[in-house]
């Protein structure tokens, strides 16, 4: 099974992917790259350019970009996303005010063409608080069904309790899997 693939992989070092973290402020991205990166997430203030971190999952080297999602910085988001293995975007399933931002500016960046194929996870994050859309009807929103071109996924999450943080990396390991293969 997966387990066993997985072992057979880890004796391949060298084994690095870059994976680019956007989303629009405060949707969480710092938040759940320190909690990928087993880091305090207590306290957390606005990313000012981008945060680097590389963590050991699955027996893969991930290097992550958390890019600001200021909508000063967002212009700058496509200068980082060459030879991007996995794209990772978060949305603050709570903020329904920004939905229809936060789906435009997804929709633009899976338009461009450094990203064609690349899979894409949707954190549907901070479904800890009550005002927070389920994940399904945010896929709805974003028209995820619409994507042919690529392999994507949404997982309800909790950045700050990190709930539902873990399936989403073991939806990620999956896809490194299948395209090594």
């Amino acid at each position: 099974g997966l387990l066993s693939v997985i072992q057979k992989l880890r004796g391949s070092p060298g084994q690095e992917l870059r994976i680019v973290l956007l989303g629009l402020d405060n949707a969480g991205k710092t938040t759940l790259l320190k909690r990928l990166a087993s880091e305090e997430v207590s306290t957390i203030t606005p990313t000012q350019g981008f945060n680097i971190k590389s963590v050991h999952s699955h027996g893969f080297k991930l290097n992550i970009w958390d890019i600001g999602g200021q909508r000063a910085v967002r212009p700058y988001w496509r200068k980082y996303l060459g030879s991007t293995d996995l794209l990772i975007y978060v949305i603050d399933s709570a903020d329904q005010k920004r939905f229809e931002e936060t789906g435009q500016e997804l929709a633009e960046l899976t338009e461009e063409e450094s990203l064609m194929g690349v899979p894409l996870l949707v954190f549907a994050n901070k479904q800890d608080l009550v005002t927070a859309a389920p994940a399904a009807e945010i896929a709805e929103g974003l028209s995820l069904h619409t994507y042919r071109d690529r392999e994507w996924q949404i997982q309800a999450c909790s950045a700050l309790s990190g709930e539902g943080v873990q399936d989403g990396m073991n939806w990620i390991s999956k896809q490194i899997m299948s395209r090594k293969k």
